[in-house]
């Protein structure tokens, strides 16, 4: 703008960016985030039933990690990874990401230091359990495969569909069986974990009943030949075993998603050097995320094409 006035023949504005930066400062951290969920919620309650998984809402959730400047005050908040020599690396982040199925939407978003307690995937997706809705459907890696992450979705009317943990195994000659690879078995609740209270832990059923599903990889490219995926989708008239194997499949688009707002939009690598400013800079981040994705919604309205025909780069 500097050279443009000058070129022009008039007097240039300053070129102290100052006021701009505490401007950006007063901006309220809850209403950018409010703004972000209430545009997803909102997409999510206007868009055609046929764009829903079997008429239903479904949430893709996973995690990744972003860095920020190098200064005292993002380090502590965020140090560093432990592995990293003092003064060599950046302050790193733990982020957690609920994404909508349909429209690509970031429904929300929660973040924690790298290392330390309640700072895994596990705990921040908790965190976001509050944004879930009746009827829900979430699907995620295998990593949030565990008893009592089922009994907190089952609470709140969520189902579930989920990879098999590596330490469990799967044995399809027990439980009911509803098909080749495909039945019914009880797991029964374990000990009490750290992270949580005596009273939930007495609320939490002492059995519950899982569907597991024995999937084959025919695609070439991926890393394995066949899986096993736990869900609570039960009743295998309505779900069948090629419903949910193909569900599942979806869960590879929250890695596109994460691409995006990571690379495409920049989220990678924060450029703010204060944690009040890094948070504003995610949530402004994530709510032009969503304003571009309601862009191809309506494009995709328009041109009779599913939102996720639609490119981010290039609406960008």
């Amino acid at each position: 703008v500097v050279v443009l006035m000058v070129a022009l023949g008039q007097d240039p504005p300053s070129d102290d960016t100052g006021t701009y930066c505490r401007a950006r400062a007063k901006l309220s951290e809850k209403v950018i985030r409010r703004l972000m969920c209430e545009t997803a919620d909102a997409c999510e309650h206007a868009i055609p039933e046929d764009w829903l998984w079997r008429g239903r809402s479904v949430k893709l959730v996973d995690g990744s990690t972003i860095s920020m400047p190098d200064t005292e005050a993002n380090q502590e908040a965020y140090p560093q990874h432990g592995c990293q020599e003092e003064g060599v690396g950046f302050p790193i982040a733990r982020i957690v990401v609920m994404l909508s199925l349909a429209t690509g939407m970031a429904c929300d978003l929660a973040i924690a230091p790298y290392q330390g307690k309640q700072t895994g995937e596990t705990a921040l997706f908790r965190q976001l359990m509050g944004r879930l809705s009746l009827g829900d459907i979430v699907v995620v890696d295998r990593y949030h495969c565990t008893y009592f992450m089922i009994c907190l979705l089952m609470e709140l009317g969520v189902d579930f569909v989920v990879r098999l943990h590596r330490q469990r195994k799967a044995d399809f000659r027990r439980g009911r069986r509803l098909g080749q690879g495909d039945h019914v078995v009880t797991w029964t609740r374990s000990r009490r974990p750290e992270w949580m209270d005596e009273a939930t832990y007495q609320r939490m059923p002492e059995t519950i009943e899982v569907r597991e599903v024995a999937v084959q990889v025919k695609e070439p490219g991926f890393r394995v030949d066949s899986f096993v995926v736990v869900t609570t989708l039960l009743d295998a008239e309505e779900y069948t075993q090629e419903d949910v194997a193909e569900l599942y499949h979806k869960r590879w688009l929250v890695e596109l998603d994460l691409k995006s707002i990571k690379c495409t939009m920049g989220m990678g690598i924060l450029r703010c050097k204060t944690p009040h400013m890094v948070h504003q800079e995610i949530w402004t981040c994530l709510l032009a995320y969503n304003l571009i994705r309601k862009v191809n919604l309506e494009a995709a309205l328009q041109a009779g094409l599913s939102p996720r025909q639609l490119s981010v780069t290039a609406a960008l």
